[in-house]
């Protein structure tokens, strides 16, 4: 249920509003642009999903950092875990009135009959593009810098269409799906999202070599939409060879579009080498809905020793909600968000133990809230 009213929201915004965030040394910004609306500035109710293991934590850094910036939002929450057979129709038509959802991670059941909630999620709402951005974050040392990657994952259909079955025992078949709608629209989105951001280059990431149908079709929606951007530059990449070049030499990647499983593969090795899936943001986003949560999937629930010692690094689910600000039409509050966490990041002395240090979730929640003032 919802935990502020919107009467008294109004009040906080009209009353006080954000500071000018200040840049970090080095720190270029950048306007991310997702689903484009207008905004008329009032408050926005959105739908939390606090998740499985890790999840209520960082969700509630997320509460604890919104309530003390006086962020124009107030959130639904609903009780949500993965080993249920399906998302509660309330928590859809929750989504679907809020247009918005933040959700910390829902464990999938590994082999079993149990359907994974993410992928319902993304089919019952048709959130067909996964957004997660890959950079380095000012002050935490990786073996790479300048990296500033992408990953644009078509999210509906290919490898997770869901269609399996046993032929006959001992023989199951899974059948990988393709269609020409899904693949331009993914190629679309992807160039216009570089066109709107400034970016420069959109690479296609395939196995069209061996999948010459499925791939084959990928790739041609993939140069059908490429021809009517020339300003863009377009490249393709077979999916081992772009392994291969991510660990090497990953400046040379600017806006990636892929096929779903290929996606999925490439954002959390991308997250790797720029800090870990603990500080990558990213969002699921449709026509109508959009949804938000840490950007890679590797250790999105973490384990029970890191929710006993509650030390989830909160940060990637932090620089989510400034994306989800900023979709919502809040670019000011995104900017004081982001720049807040980042801040902490670079000054070192609250950093979870996946990042080189000991903080616990609440110390770096405290520390990002201290960094607002």
């Amino acid at each position: 249920m919802a935990r502020r009213s919107a009467p008294l929201l109004r009040r906080l915004v009209s009353a006080s509003s954000p500071p000018a965030p200040q840049p970090l040394p080095g720190l270029a910004r950048r306007t991310v642009t997702y689903m484009p609306r207008p905004g008329d500035g009032a408050p926005r109710a959105v739908t939390l999903i606090p998740g499985d293991g890790i999840g209520p934590l960082v969700t509630g850094a997320v509460r604890q950092v919104m309530e003390a910036m006086h962020a124009p939002v107030y959130f639904e929450t609903y009780d949500v875990h993965g080993d249920m057979p399906t998302v509660p129709p309330a928590v859809i038509d929750s989504i679907r009135r809020n247009k918005v959802c933040i959700k910390g991670g829902l464990a999938t059941p590994v082999g079993g009959g149990v359907s994974s909630l993410n992928m319902q999620l993304r089919k019952e709402l048709d959130l067909y593009a996964s957004l997660v951005h890959c950079s380095n974050l000012p002050g935490l040392p990786t073996r790479h810098q300048g990296v500033d990657i992408v990953v644009i994952r078509e999210n509906t259909e290919g490898e997770y269409s869901g269609l399996e079955h046993e032929v006959v025992p001992g023989v199951v078949e899974s059948l990988k799906v393709i269609t020409k709608f899904c693949s331009e629209r993914i190629a679309k989105y992807a160039f216009e999202y570089a066109y709107l951001n400034n970016r420069k280059k959109v690479t296609a990431v395939h196995k069209a070599n061996i999948m010459k149908l499925a791939d084959g079709l990928f790739l041609e929606s993939c140069r059908e939409v490429a021809s009517k951007y020339p300003g863009i530059q377009y490249n393709e990449m077979i999916v081992d060879n772009c392994s291969m070049q991510l660990v090497s030499k990953p400046e040379q990647f600017d806006v990636m579009v892929t096929p779903n499983l290929y996606g999925n593969l490439v954002a959390n090795t991308a997250a790797g080498i720029v800090g870990g899936t603990g500080i990558m943001p990213g969002g699921n986003v449709g026509q109508d809905y959009a949804v938000f949560e840490q950007g890679a999937s590797a250790g999105n629930v973490g384990n029970e020793n890191i929710v006993e010692q509650k030390k989830a690094n909160p940060v990637a689910l932090l620089l989510s909600s400034a994306m989800m600000l900023r979709h919502l039409q809040f670019p000011s509050f995104a900017d004081w968000l982001e720049t807040a966490v980042k801040r902490v990041v670079a000054e070192g002395t609250y950093r979870t133990k996946d990042l080189g240090g000991s903080s616990t979730t609440q110390e770096v929640t405290d520390a990002v809230i201290a960094s607002l003032d």
